[in-house]
């Protein structure tokens, strides 16, 4: 892993946002720079650059492959086919930007400690877990403990995952105590997500730890981290995105719109028929009519297409991106409170969400009146005649189950969190699952294949090398 941890790569975010086409992804004054004549930046400046790694590496190619490997999206043509058809070799991944930018949330909390300043180093400490958790939960065994110091660790050795998870939760406490200091230098410009508000940086810390509790299926710490996540729709961390091509576009719809249309879609996918049994179905309570024409256009790419909707809903050029959201953090309350048996907790979390979907509430924008319907649950609709069990569940606590983790797979679109619900929910007592089809073969694909550039200089990586079909060990 040859990534120079130095003041002089601090400046490389920059380098690395041009490569991959992003070189203004966002119009701020601190991340217009020439890497080539500095060798040095002040904190504020590695926060913005380092929030625009963050924000691309929730919108890449690795996000749309575990949306297909989920079943949510399908792959149509050219690689994206082949991702379809679980075909995957070591050269179609890389740790390139991705150990690159968590080096520089790494930095950040350098700087900040060498200024005196627990609030950035706090927010630095959240971008490095939010970016570590990607790697271990797309690879499993990944390097944590030493990833940052190629000159001290040239071939860092892979850390079980289950210490990384570990390792995790105590860097978020950690940033938790550092933004609940009584100052901090004030980073409001730079920070395009919260806009400096050390506040809401703390329930996207306790958010992103209810999401690695729920993974390791410890509910009752996931319930208790979640109550102090985000709850509100208006504390949602979002990539803010605008209307100017190369720019400031949002990256989903640079590749479905610009780059590649009709390489992906819905056509095949689960996604639809999930979304289609929520119109005009027994369930009277709810109609998901206006949801699905916010994410889905009839269409676009060909004559019946069933295309992403690049015109007027989910995935416009200025479409926000979620990174984390009250609608994650309440369904992990949800799901855990029911795993617990607390039908009744759960319930109100569940409600909770679909009150905020009832006022047309998805990912920072608003969809149409017409079509929309999320009336509040009672238990009893779960019972084993009630509208909301489908499936025809035998106890109340499964089909709730059921219902929560379809509103998770909706609300989680385009988020890697799909991909981990679908291996994590194989997993969980009592298993309850989507019905989802696979695109090929007889195997789920479990986990992505180490990248041949890691293969091809660390020693370090784990032998036999697993294949996609390997469950990770949070999973097994």
């Amino acid at each position: 892993m040859k990534k120079s941890f130095s003041h002089k790569v601090a400046i490389s975010l920059l380098a690395i946002t041009l490569l991959s086409g992003c070189k203004d992804l966002f119009d701020d004054k601190n991340i217009q720079s020439n890497p080539n004549a500095v060798t040095d930046v002040d904190v504020a400046t590695l926060l913005s650059g380092t929030l625009v790694g963050v924000a691309e590496l929730h919108e890449d190619t690795d996000v749309r492959i575990s949306a297909i490997w989920a079943g949510a999206l399908n792959g149509l043509s050219r690689q994206h086919q082949g991702y379809a058809d679980y075909i995957v070799a070591a050269s179609n991944f890389s740790w390139d930007p991705l150990y690159p930018v968590a080096s520089q949330a790494r930095l950040i909390q350098i700087k900040a400690d060498a200024a005196g300043d627990k609030w950035t180093k706090g927010v630095g400490q959240v971008l490095e877990a939010l970016l570590i958790e990607k790697a271990t939960d797309f690879y499993g065994d990944v390097p944590y403990s030493q990833a940052f110091d190629d000159v001290k660790y040239p071939t860092p050795v892979f850390d079980k995952q289950a210490d990384v998870y570990t390792a995790l939760i105590t860097t978020l406490n950690n940033a938790i105590v550092n933004l609940s200091a009584s100052a901090g230098l004030s980073f409001s410009e730079q920070d395009f997500i919260y806009q400096g508000n050390v506040s809401k940086w703390i329930k996207a810390a306790n958010t992103l730890k209810a999401r690695l509790y729920l993974h390791l299926g410890d509910y009752t710490n996931a319930i208790a981290s979640a109550g102090a996540g985000i709850s509100t729709t208006a504390d949602d961390a979002l990539i803010p995105h605008g209307t100017s091509q190369g720019v400031d576009a949002n990256l989903n719809y640079v590749f479905f719109k610009v780059n590649r249309p009709g390489d992906t879609g819905f056509d095949g996918a689960y996604l639809p028929t999930l979304l289609q049994s929520r119109i005009s179905s027994t369930n009277t309570k709810t109609n998901e009519t206006a949801l699905y024409n916010h994410i889905i256009k009839i269409g676009i790419t060909g004559n019946g297409s069933v295309d992403p909707n690049t015109v007027d809903g989910a995935f416009t050029i200025d479409a926000p991106h979620p990174l984390l959201t009250s609608y994650e953090n309440l369904l992990i309350i949800a799901e855990a409170q029911a795993r617990l048996g607390d039908n009744t907790k759960s319930l109100a979390a569940l409600n909770t969400v679909r009150g905020f979907l009832a006022s047309g509430y998805f990912n920072g924008k608003t969809i149409p009146t017409t079509g929309r319907k999320y009336d509040a649950y009672e238990l009893a609709d779960f019972g084993p005649t009630g509208l909301a069990n489908p499936t025809k569940l035998a106890t109340v606590q499964s089909a709730l189950l059921y219902e929560i983790i379809a509103q998770r797979y909706i609300t989680l679109l385009m988020q890697y969190e799909d991909y981990n619900d679908v291996r994590r929910l194989a997993k969980a007592t009592p298993t309850v699952q989507l019905p989802i089809p696979l695109y090929s073969g007889t195997q789920k694909p479990q986990r992505y294949i180490y990248p041949q550039g890691e293969v091809n200089t660390n020693p370090n990586v784990p032998k036999p090398l697993p294949d996609q079909f390997t469950k990770i060990p949070i999973f097994q």
